[in-house]
């Protein structure tokens, strides 16, 4: 996925998340590896209840290619 797909995918609806998606691929996606690439890219896949879970009420995915990314988005 080239870059403005994945920042059109950032766009959730919900500006907590929009704000935290745009930031994590503004900040770090270019400089990760490629796991954490494809961690990223399947955490875009998710339902936004899902996001909303992992990102602002700290649930833990099984993933634990999406849970690095989401570890690096919140720290």
């Amino acid at each position: 996925m080239n870059r403005n797909q994945l920042k059109w995918r950032c766009r959730r609806g919900m500006r907590e998340l929009d704000a935290l998606m745009t930031g994590y691929l503004g900040a770090h996606y270019a400089s990760v590896d490629d796991a954490e690439k494809r961690g990223f890219e399947r955490l875009l896949e998710l339902p936004d209840p899902v996001l909303v879970g992992y990102l602002l009420k700290g649930e833990q995915p099984d993933d634990p290619d999406i849970g690095r990314v989401i570890r690096r988005i919140l720290g």
